[in-house]
């Protein structure tokens, strides 16, 4: 089993429920990153039924952390309503990934203004 695509779901799972509210569109995002990565949808079922603590996450890649970090973004902005106890959650997964906690506001300010590979050079330059 893919342990990095588990942490990623867990982290994604815990912040679909972070507003108390998990959205279908949340879900359904959750499932199609599974699905993309050939991940047992069972346990991605037993993750949302018992979601697994966080642990570290300083031995990815940069690229593993910007995809991480990105993917809660994306997450946050699935069911159309933005709550501060997701930025809250977000921020502490930016820290546990070796970024500056700014880095989601930045993100959240920037998503649709730059393309991936800019924003990507932008964050590693800038809230690292």
């Amino acid at each position: 089993m893919d342990i990095v695509t588990k942490k990623q779901l867990n982290i994604l799972i815990q912040l679909a429920e972070a507003d108390k509210h998990f959205a279908k569109a949340e879900r359904e995002m959750i499932f199609k990153i599974a699905k993309d990565r050939n991940f047992p949808e069972e346990v991605v079922n037993d993750l949302i039924r018992n979601p697994e603590a966080v642990g570290s996450l300083g031995a990815l890649s940069d690229e593993q952390k910007f995809q991480y970090l990105n993917a809660c973004i994306e997450l946050i902005f699935a069911d159309q309503k933005l709550f501060e106890s997701e930025l809250i959650f977000c921020r502490g997964i930016a820290i546990k990934l070796g970024f500056k906690k700014n880095v989601v506001d930045f993100m959240v300010d920037q998503r649709n203004a730059l393309p991936k590979e800019q924003l990507k050079t932008r964050i590693f330059a800038e809230y690292v």
